[in-house]
């Protein structure tokens, strides 16, 4: 008989696909997923010249994606922990699918609403599912889990920013061609996913309370949770204000006109988020946690002096070495608050992270885009800058007082020596 995989529930059955390739299936459509997300991105100056909306419209179609995938994250963000894994990934491939499609029909700032809703909704449910799933999944020898959890951000939303650059860039008709092949990768995706993904979380009961919108955390990730959330803030929020704005701070303040440059300033954080993220996961986190923060503390300060001499290379260097730290920082804040979370309460606690991130990515991009149509873009920049990197001080403060009091607590506990 076949052995089962150590660390499944019994009452999962053994598939004839192996563990390792579940689990980087998993990863792969998360980071699918992702970079579906940042595909808009490039794509926001082509729309606002096409249907004549101002840059408060655009971080309104920006942010409404973001309500859209918290209202998921906070109904259906735990459904997976009680259902089953495989039921839920399917119905938010699906959705994706459906976004793509909507997209690819766009006449109007209604349309686009409509689709990033939609799209809002697949990436909040998708988010906290498979990021459980590759929990469930990793080898207890080799826990690479939070690694992907981290990585697939950065990863996902550079592939789908140079994609669509690229787009940009080479095709007649970019927004048909880039949102047609991603409607048709969704739609077999979901058909895959019974087929290469086994059902990784046991089914238990509860799945209508959980529905009720909430943000849990267990009582034992608690205090990490609190240590990490300033970091979690500030990362995410620099995410949101280049996704949203950065190919427009690029074209206004610093007169790079051409799409494909453009959008290269989004990979330069995301695809060095990533490497930030694989560079350090066999680190300790709390140290990957508090490099990444001073790193990206280091690389916003890069960004205001870009933002003060007008200098185009510092913005791309600074946004590299930004990026480097938020993968860092990430993966770090990832791995403390995920350590030791039983089985059955991964996807409600990967969710809540989520919801911290997608407020902080969404809520500040919002209000500097209304606040730069009042004041103008650079000095906009300039203020969301200095408080993000507060934010990364402030989570470093504390992540240090954490360890000291740690250390405290270990030297208490150890037994006085015997005199002679």
């Amino acid at each position: 008989m076949r052995a089962r995989p150590a660390g499944l529930p019994r009452c999962v059955p053994v598939r004839r696909v192996s563990r390792a390739v579940s689990f980087w299936t998993a990863g792969a459509l998360l980071v699918l997923v992702l970079a579906a997300s940042g595909v808009p991105s490039p794509l926001y100056r082509v729309y606002q010249e096409r249907f004549d909306f101002s840059a408060g419209v655009l971080t309104t179609v920006f942010g409404i994606y973001a309500f859209a995938l918290l209202a998921a994250l906070l109904v259906v963000g735990a459904l997976s922990d009680h259902v089953g894994r495989r039921p839920v990934l399917v119905a938010g491939l699906l959705l994706q699918a459906v976004a793509s499609l909507l997209f690819f029909a766009a006449d109007g700032v209604g349309w686009l609403l409509t689709a990033r809703v939609v799209q809002g909704l697949s990436v909040g449910t998708l988010t906290g599912a498979l990021g459980a799933t590759l929990l469930d999944l990793q080898r207890s020898d080799r826990p690479k889990g939070a690694l992907l959890n981290s990585a697939s951000p950065g990863l996902g939303l550079a592939l789908g920013a140079v994609g669509a650059g690229l787009a940009l860039e080479f095709v007649p008709a970019p927004t048909t061609w880039v949102f047609g092949t991603t409607a048709v990768l969704f739609a077999v995706s979901a058909v895959l996913v019974p087929v290469l993904l086994p059902e990784s979380s046991p089914k238990v009961p509860g799945a209508l309370a959980s529905l009720r919108p909430r943000v849990h955390v267990p009582a034992a990730q608690r205090g990490a949770f609190l240590v990490a959330l300033p970091c979690l803030v500030a990362l995410w929020a620099l995410g949101g204000f280049y996704l949203s704005l950065g190919p427009s701070l690029a074209g206004a303040v610093f007169g790079i006109e051409d799409h494909l440059v453009a959008s290269l300033l989004l990979v330069a954080m995301n695809l060095t988020g990533a490497v930030g993220s694989v560079s350090l996961w066999r680190t300790d986190p709390h140290v990957a946690m508090l490099t990444g923060c001073l790193v990206f503390a280091t690389g916003v300060l890069g960004t205001l002096g870009a933002l003060a001499t007008g200098s185009s290379p510092l913005l791309y260097a600074a946004a590299v070495v930004s990026g480097f730290g938020f993968g860092a920082a990430f993966l770090g804040a990832i791995a403390t608050v995920t350590r030791g979370v039983a089985p059955g309460e991964r996807g409600g606690l990967l969710s809540s992270v989520f919801v911290v991130g997608y407020l902080a990515f969404s809520v500040p991009s919002i209000a500097a885009g209304l606040a730069s149509g009042e004041v103008g873009l650079r000095p906009t920049a300039g203020v969301y800058g200095v408080v993000v990197v507060a934010l990364a001080l402030v989570a470093v403060a504390g992540l240090l007082r954490r360890r000291r009091a740690e250390r405290r607590a270990a030297s208490a506990e150890q037994p006085e020596p015997i005199a002679a």
